[in-house]
């Protein structure tokens, strides 16, 4: 890097604030005659659509009973069939899967369930720099060497048609339980599980990889005879993945996930338990943990995420499939030590792309970033491409140099989809696959320019110059004195949040600074986050109704210059030192007269 490096990160860009489309209020109404219902809880119910008694029950009590039938999935009678055929037969079945957490947790959990009942197991995680991503030649002959004669490959194997030609050429099966988009041609294997099928009809689409193993494992079973309840226990894998893939979390993946939660919070395993204490999350004082999505995708996946980018994925399978919490902490701290060296390897590489950009100003008027530097490591590039988006909002790939190739990680903004880009490219392209936000690549060094130049092209012929202005979408406006107990308590019947359903942004205005908040500097330096005080709302102990906002310490003076403002936030718990009060998380804040000035 040169010695011009910026020391900290830009500030995050400017964002537009738009509310969303406002519900059908005869629907509103309908549901309001249900008692005790928040009319404002309502109101966000139907925006997300759920407007009937029914509805609503199965919204607030996400229950197992209700998923569907694993038989509905294409080939799941054939890949249930061959699965009792080995262990019948006592073949030797590897688990295959791939280097992340979707991957390792779909390992972790075919070979946890299974291995109690039939022992003839073994676990295979592909190398990231030696093998690459999916289905390898090297995996397919160390089966060939150990006898194995059924592979169960698990959040990969959808594209592999020339892997499994190979393997079934060496007398080995595969059954592929994958939830990527097929290629125009399946592979021929056993049996294809993947609900993007477009010959399959079952009816949830959206299932992470771990989840179309367990719906595999849900087969078995019911087949089997097997209790359910043991299958139910590892649960808390199928959260994690769903958490961490960033796959909607609606329909059977709230299930999956509220379910997941229950047990990684009241009785995690010891693999995953281990994680939670080396992520420093305390218990409540019953013993019990309080861990949501965010803390999954924020504390839990990166470390799993670590294990594969900075040394081998098979380390986080034998974490999670660990029998003892004994086991577990030997196992866990030098997974910690791989997070803490992609931390810093991320950072590295953030503040080097982030100074290419600002020093090219090409890039400022380009609809696209795609940046190269042969050094940049292979693992911490996905995370790098998200970075670069939040302070300079367009798609983005990171790419290095690997065995002669470029590599690279992509990641999209609302309304272009990466995949569709890559797809259109694809000439230029060695190999590419991946979903609407998040995709990986290869081409060769000399294809590099075409690359860029077809990529921006692609882009262009889809957005708009006003595109490139990030959106905050937000639910609703309210007033601070409408956040009472009974509403949050509603509010969080309404969760798990993520993906297609996030915890609710809400929107205050004119509010004013009471003199108390204060600017508090990060740990690291890199930015800074105000504590806010305000006078309003339910009163607590000290008489005020608190929040936080992380990274908006630019926004100080105006907090302290008098003037009114607005604030778009979600609410949430705060506990310290035992007591538990109602917060505000602050996401955006912005003088009052702005929206006067827009609108006129």
């Amino acid at each position: 890097m040169t010695s011009t490096q910026p020391n900290k990160l830009p500030e995050a860009i400017e964002k537009r604030w738009i509310e969303k489309p406002q519900p059908n209020e005869e629907e509103v109404t309908n549901l309001l005659a249900i008692k005790g219902l928040n009319p404002i809880v309502a109101h966000l119910l139907v925006q997300r659509g759920i407007s009937t008694e029914a509805e609503l029950k199965l919204h607030f009590n996400p229950a197992m009973e209700n998923l569907h039938d694993p038989f509905l999935m294409k080939d799941m009678d054939k890949a249930v069939a061959r699965l009792m055929d080995a262990m019948d037969k006592s073949e030797r079945i590897m688990i295959y899967g791939d280097y992340d957490v979707d991957g390792t947790t779909s390992t972790s959990l075919v070979y946890r369930y299974l291995f109690p009942k039939y022992s003839n197991l073994t676990c295979y995680i592909p190398d990231r720099y030696t093998e690459g991503y999916g289905i390898s030649t090297k995996g397919i002959d160390w089966a060939k060497s150990e006898n194995i004669k059924l592979i169960i490959a698990l959040d990969c194997g959808i594209k592999s048609l020339d892997k499994v030609t190979y393997a079934n050429d060496m007398a080995i099966d595969f059954i592929i339980c994958d939830h990527h988009v097929p290629g125009d041609e399946l592979p021929k294997a056993f049996a294809v599980l993947d609900p993007k099928r477009t010959d399959c009809s079952y009816p949830f689409k959206e299932l992470s990889g771990c989840g179309v193993g367990f719906k595999l494992l849900q087969g078995l079973s019911e087949k089997m005879g097997w209790n359910l309840d043991s299958l139910d226990e590892n649960l808390d894998l199928v959260a994690l993945s769903i958490a961490s893939d960033i796959v909607p979390i609606t329909g059977e993946n709230r299930i999956l996930t509220h379910v997941g939660l229950q047990k990684i919070n009241q009785k995690p395993s010891p693999g995953i338990l281990a994680l939670i204490e080396v992520a420093g999350f305390k218990p409540k004082p019953d013993g019990n943990y309080d861990l949501k999505v965010d803390r999954l995708v924020f504390g839990l996946g990166p470390r799993i995420n670590a294990a594969g980018r900075i040394g081998h994925g098979l380390g986080a399978v034998n974490l999670l499939i660990s029998t003892t919490l004994e086991e577990a902490k030997s196992l866990v701290g030098q997974i910690d030590d791989q997070n803490m060296e992609r931390k810093e390897r991320d950072r590295a590489t953030t503040l080097e792309a982030l100074e290419l950009i600002m020093e090219n100003e090409n890039y400022l008027d380009s609809f696209t970033t795609v940046l190269f530097k042969p050094h940049w490591h292979k693992g911490v590039i996905g995370i790098v491409a998200s970075r670069c988006i939040e302070h300079f909002y367009r798609p983005t790939i990171i790419l290095t140099e690997s065995n002669g190739k470029l590599t690279g990680s992509g990641r999209s903004i609302a309304g272009l989809d990466l995949y569709e880009a890559l797809d259109a490219c694809s000439e230029h392209l060695i190999q590419f696959g991946g979903h609407y936000f998040a995709a990986g690549l290869t081409l060769e060094p000399e294809n590099l320019g075409k690359f860029k130049d077809a990529f921006d092209a692609f882009v262009r012929s889809k957005l708009k110059k006003e595109d490139l202005i990030p959106i905050i979408n937000y639910d609703l406006e309210i007033a601070l004195k409408d956040i009472t107990p009974s509403f949050f308590k509603q509010i969080q019947r309404m969760g798990p949040f993520g993906p297609q359903n996030l915890s609710p942004l809400f929107c205050t205005k004119n509010l004013i600074d009471t003199g108390f908040s204060r600017l508090l500097e990060s740990k690291t330096g890199a930015t800074s986050h105000i504590r806010f005080e305000f006078p309003l709302g339910p009163k607590t102990e000290s008489g005020i109704l608190a929040g936080i906002g992380f990274g908006l310490g630019n926004q100080w003076n105006l907090l302290k210059s008098g003037q009114p403002f607005d604030i778009l936030y979600h609410v949430e718990e705060n506990e310290f030192r035992g007591v538990t009060t109602t917060q505000l998380s602050i996401k955006s804040i912005r003088p009052s007269e702005l929206e006067t000035s827009l609108k006129a």
